[in-house]
């Protein structure tokens, strides 16, 4: 007597179908597909900006002289500044509790006299908001190279001939306009195929359960392969979507260069829905609650994809025991891979090492959801 074949294509594509009418009648999956990844991308893209461009600064002149007022002028001309003069050094005390500006540069009364003296060096103070780090030093270095070149502008005026110790040229590799726009789409582009590959899938075994049908499906010759083909398949091809729509909303909206290849990204997007897909379906298959596997889902896939993938926070600063975790995040692979491949193109070796922890990742999350599926009720 023939053995029947573990996967019959007739009754996977009957499932299919079935999965895919489910989709079309249930509205909140379209949303999640489709619109969730645009709006998402639009908050990432205009919200969330780590460029320090046009700071805003308090200006106190201290000094009536010439040069005082020229350095101040040269601060309103940077394209880095927002300056706010005042008279009083309490006002911009107070603004910069406020959170107006970010920071204080005051001109004494003796600048002028100082500068003037030979082997003189002028005094400035500069006070910056230090409960953001990060804009405090870009505050301080913006000042310190307007200071830079206004005084060798001034000594060339002069007809006096400055050679800088070094001469700096920055060039940067990859990212030649140091946009952070350009880091972050890409990042987040990872972090919305991780909510629809887990929040879609984790809904879909517990609908079975909560309705009643998921008795009827097991009384039929339905195998298991079939069963979890059926719930993967149509939201891989969802999640394809909804990576060509980011796709195209980043590299024509949001003007970030793509350098890689099309078919390496659907690989990698594949790999890593895959790992979305399995896990969604994993919680899915064990909690049998569509509330509660939307909310295990939010928490096991969201939120370690954001704190612990490199796409907020470094994580070479983060503790050693917190950077051994981030380790087994699938998200940190797809993130280096897609930022790869839209600023660098094909860089084998990165993409390399992140394909292969992938190729894990997927199987494993895939492997174990079809350990955990039964054709029981209980």
């Amino acid at each position: 007597m023939s053995r029947s074949p573990s996967v019959s294509w007739r009754r996977l594509a009957a499932l299919c179908r079935k999965e895919s009418y489910q989709i079309v009648r249930d509205p909140s999956s379209i949303v999640i597909a489709f619109a969730l990844p645009v709006i998402l991308l639009m908050i990432f893209g205009y919200g969330v900006n780590l460029d320090a461009a046009r700071v805003r600064i308090g200006v106190l002149n201290e000094d009536s002289g010439p040069d005082a007022a020229l350095f101040a002028a040269a601060l309103g001309a940077s394209p880095y500044f927002e300056p706010h003069p005042s008279t009083s050094r309490a006002e911009l005390t107070d603004w910069l509790i406020a959170g107006r500006i970010r920071g204080i540069v005051i001109l004494p009364s003796d600048f002028g006299a100082r500068l003037a003296r030979p082997g003189s060096t002028a005094p400035l103070e500069l006070i910056a908001d230090g409960a953001e780090p990060n804009t405090a030093s870009f505050v301080a270095a913006y000042v310190g190279g307007a200071w830079q070149s206004w005084a060798r502008q001034r000594a060339l005026d002069k007809g006096v001939a400055v050679a800088p110790p070094i001469d700096l040229i920055a060039r940067y590799w990859f990212n030649p306009a140091a946009l952070s726009r350009n880091f972050i789409v890409p990042g987040s582009i990872a972090i919305i195929m991780t909510i629809i590959g887990a929040l879609l899938t984790s809904l879909v075994i517990a609908r079975e359960w909560e309705r009643g049908t998921m008795e009827a499906l097991l009384s039929t010759p339905v195998t298991r392969t079939e069963l979890l083909l059926s719930k993967i398949l149509p939201y891989y091809v969802l999640g394809i979507l909804s990576m060509l729509i980011c796709l195209a909303i980043a590299v024509f909206i949001f003007g970030v260069p793509f350098r890689g290849s099309l078919a390496l990204l659907i690989l990698f997007t594949s790999l890593f829905l895959g790992s979305a897909l399995g896990l969604g379906l994993l919680l899915s298959t064990v909690m049998r609650n569509q509330f509660n596997a939307a909310q295990a889902a939010l928490n096991a896939a969201f939120l370690p994809a954001m704190m612990l993938s490199g796409f907020v926070y470094e994580i070479a600063s983060m503790p050693a025991p917190i950077r051994a975790v981030t380790y087994i995040i699938p998200a940190r692979y797809f993130i280096s891979a897609l930022q790869t491949l839209f600023q660098a193109g094909f860089v084998g070796r990165i993409l390399l090492e992140d394909f292969l922890f992938l190729v894990v990742s997927a199987a494993f999350f895939l492997g174990l959801t079809a350990l955990q599926t039964r054709r029981r009720l209980d």
